[in-house]
């Protein structure tokens, strides 16, 4: 089951955050999507679409932050990604702990465009 979590905004739309997991090639990885959208249902409907068919949201056990909440409303489609933190590395006080650079969110087609095919001779 994947970790999510939602958050009901003033204007009565929600945004929706769940930790997916994305194959990589050393197998493990996960990639966080934020959805912004009238309610729970319509949010996981969006992702449903687009072929990812089992998301489910159960509890609200990972919401998005203020500054995940912030991208994806100022973001044109409502609907982003990035790679997930490892819980592992997350520093207690990040801003004192120096680390490699936050990775910048991207719209949810660069998640879903598949690989090119390799030219035939």
């Amino acid at each position: 089951m994947a970790a999510g979590g939602f958050c009901k905004l003033p204007t009565g739309s929600v945004v929706v955050a769940l930790n997916l997991p994305r194959p990589t090639p050393d197998g493990t990885g996960s990639v966080r999507v934020l959805v912004h959208a009238r309610n729970r249902a319509r949010a996981l409907t969006r992702l449903r679409n687009l072929g990812l068919r089992a998301v489910y949201l159960r509890g609200n056990a990972a919401p998005p932050t203020p500054d995940e909440i912030t991208a994806v409303l100022h973001h044109p489609d409502g609907l982003i990604w990035r790679t997930a933190p490892c819980p592992d590395v997350v520093p207690a006080v990040p801003a004192l702990v120096p680390g490699p650079a936050q990775e910048l969110w991207h719209p949810i087609r660069a998640l879903m465009r598949r690989p090119a095919a390799p030219a035939q001779p």
